[in-house]
């Protein structure tokens, strides 16, 4: 029999990092997103409740074109209240291999087709309530064509050049997170 490890707020937790999901209601079923409560037990082995909103997750785009500029698009966020300035992005379908997505969402929102299209990085956004995996990339060699957005889409497509963003987000004028990572990672990985 495991020996069970004492747990004190006042010293740092030794043991594994775990919670064992005991039950689980869904609470909401929607087109975009679930959300569940969920019963678990703690490290301690005192129980606890989560809230989680389960999302397919999504792919994001730094686009970068022959000229050091970056396809930005602004768009209206009621989450946040405000216009929100971002890379390109969308939601990953169920089973759709998060690459397909980020080339497929740059068409739809750019009309820009890239030649070169490299992982940056994944993340996870708001981790403390949210399944939500971000995938972003860098989408290099790009070529053109048209746009093909989404009935209630409404967005404005702008170059900036990266140095440019690059001090927007430094001076948080950035705030949209896969934004902000994908700018910083961009500046390291392009050329």
């Amino acid at each position: 029999m495991e020996e069970k490890k004492e747990f004190s707020r006042d010293v740092e937790y030794e043991g594994p990092l775990f919670e064992k999901v005991e039950s689980t209601e869904k609470i909401y079923e929607g087109k975009i997103i679930d959300v569940e409560k969920l019963e678990v037990s703690l490290p301690s082995g005192k129980k606890s409740t989560r809230e989680i909103v389960r999302h397919n997750g999504g792919a994001a785009i730094v686009a970068i074109d022959d000229n050091d500029e970056v396809f930005m698009v602004r768009q209206y966020r009621i989450a946040a209240g405000k216009e929100l300035m971002e890379i390109p992005a969308g939601k990953i379908e169920k089973g759709e291999d998060p690459a397909v997505c980020a080339e497929r969402e740059l068409r739809e929102e750019t009309g820009y087709s890239a030649g070169q299209m490299r992982l940056l990085t994944t993340l996870y956004a708001t981790p403390g309530y949210c399944s939500e995996r971000l995938y972003v990339y860098l989408a290099t060699n790009l070529t053109s064509g048209h746009p093909h957005r989404d009935e209630g889409e409404f967005l404005k497509v702008r170059k900036y050049k990266l140095q440019d963003l690059l001090e927007m987000v430094y001076e948080g004028q950035i705030s949209d997170a896969k934004t902000v990572a994908g700018i910083l990672l961009a500046e390291r990985y392009y050329k």
